[in-house]
């Protein structure tokens, strides 16, 4: 990426913007550009509003020549993800089953509090159908593909918004996790993105899939995720499962480092198969928190596989939004998201209320391995992006997108906030992500390692 206005971050915009330097009419018009430019080759964005967004830059370009910004984020261009409705936008969540027509009343909270905090919306980024895989494609908006290697998938399910921050098509982004869709597609593309501790981001609508789901900020620098942490943290009533608010700055203390941290190191979980070359990746990088001063072990957290407690969760809400579907609509659906409803409509109360007990065994184990280490790293995933239009790497091997994924869903069981920072690339120039976990609600100490790890890595950006 060119030394350009794209190339910048959220906090470098702004501080052009408070000396003058920068419009946010300038930097939205660059924005619009190259997105004009990128998108038909990545597909990152499903609806575009330019009107709005230059109407919303203008704005803030007379705020900020007046001294007085509207909030954290004002003039900053921000793309939202196509599971999240937004006011006067269509939320379409990637199916041909949803109508366009809306009505389209309603901002979610995170986008709420983006617009309250002066923030230039951009539009609607793709998803696979309802979010339900690890990939970003579907019948609605075909194949979204990856800036390192438009061959390739960003993963997902925020794909599009991965593909939109890491190609320089606005510098934030607001993603949905519910079982690692924030931090595979950043691992996939090399950016921050972290799934905060669940509740910390309050939600609305409720997620179908339940309380495995998360919202949360994806960017190119942990000092961007901070910061938007401040915004998309503050509460909304129309979340009862949220968070007290905290009135934290996720800025502040972010550069402590790690000195005097205990962190855990399990390079597989204890059963995970991981391509030797992340392996080696994700080690080097491990060894980087011992020089800036943390005791690292290696350790497993001592679980075992939890994909069949996943598919307990994932299945039945895969199974619920389609229920609610008419049955001639189904046709025009992603034959993998029936196959998994018809997997979900085969569990019975009495299994799913036994994984509820398991679920809460997990937490409990966490909890207690998070009492002798303050944090938990292994690699965000097992291996670098594969074929774009694919739901699995391996055919032979892989049945669902849960089977290349055992790093991330088990921390939406447990609800505790998880990080991808981008460690490395691979022979073949792909991102390699470092997954960091934390205790429940150290979503601050989670992003303070992230950034001291963050510190003493190049910033690596795709040749675009």
């Amino acid at each position: 990426m060119k030394n350009d206005l794209c190339a910048l971050s959220a906090t470098e915009l702004l501080a052009l913007y408070r000396r003058k330097k920068v419009s946010p009419v300038e930097v939205t018009r660059a924005t619009l550009e190259r997105i004009g430019k990128l998108n038909p080759v990545l597909n990152a964005f499903c609806f575009l509003d330019p009107d709005a967004s230059l109407k919303a830059a203008k704005q803030s370009e007379k705020r900020w020549l007046k001294g007085t910004p509207q909030g954290l984020l004002d003039g900053v261009p921000a793309s939202i993800k196509d599971l999240i409705v937004t006011r006067g936008w269509p939320t379409l969540r990637g199916s041909k089953t949803t109508d366009p027509m809306g009505p389209w009343n309603d901002d979610a909270p995170a986008v709420a509090r983006l617009r309250e905090h002066g923030a230039v919306l951009l539009g609607k980024t793709t998803t696979p159908e309802f979010g339900w895989k690890g990939v970003t494609d579907g019948p609605l908006t075909g194949i979204t593909r990856n800036p390192w290697n438009p061959k390739m998938t960003p993963g997902g399910s925020s794909g599009g918004g991965a593909a939109a921050v890491a190609a320089g098509m606005g510098p934030l982004t607001v993603g949905t996790d519910g079982g690692g869709s924030i931090r595979i597609p950043c691992g996939f593309t090399g950016l921050f993105g972290l799934k905060p501790s669940f509740g910390r981001v309050p939600a609305w609508p409720l997620s179908p899939m339940g309380t495995v789901a998360h919202l949360g900020p994806m960017t190119r620098t942990v000092d961007d995720a901070a910061l938007m942490m401040n915004v998309l943290s503050l509460p909304d009533a129309r979340d009862w499962h949220s968070l007290p608010h905290d009135t934290r700055d996720y800025r502040i203390g972010l550069d402590d480092g790690v000195k005097g941290l205990r962190i855990a190191y399990s390079a597989d979980l204890g059963y995970a198969k991981v391509d030797p070359e992340v392996k080696k990746l994700v080690g080097n990088a491990v060894r980087t928190f011992t020089q800036l001063g943390a005791h690292v072990e290696a350790k497993d957290p001592g679980f075992e596989d939890c994909g069949p407690l996943f598919a307990a969760h994932w299945f039945p809400g895969a199974a619920y939004i389609v229920r609610n579907i008419h049955p001639r609509k189904r046709a025009l659906m992603d034959k993998g998201l029936l196959d998994t409803a018809r997997m979900g409509e085969k569990y019975t109360t009495a299994q799913y209320l036994d994984a509820i007990q398991k679920r809460g065994a997990l937490g409990v184990l966490m909890n207690r391995f998070h009492q002798t280490y303050d944090l938990l790293v292994t690699p965000t995933l097992p291996l670098a992006a594969f074929a774009a239009g694919k739901e699995v790497s391996n055919l032979l091997k892989e049945k669902r997108w849960t089977d290349w994924a055992p790093f991330s869903y088990p921390f939406n069981l447990t609800q505790q906030p998880a990080a991808s920072v981008p460690c490395g690339l691979t022979k073949k120039g792909l991102p390699v992500g470092l997954h960091i976990v934390g205790p429940r609600y150290a979503d601050a100490l989670v992003l303070r390692a992230a950034r001291a790890f963050e510190s003493t890595q190049p910033l690596r950006v795709p040749a675009l």
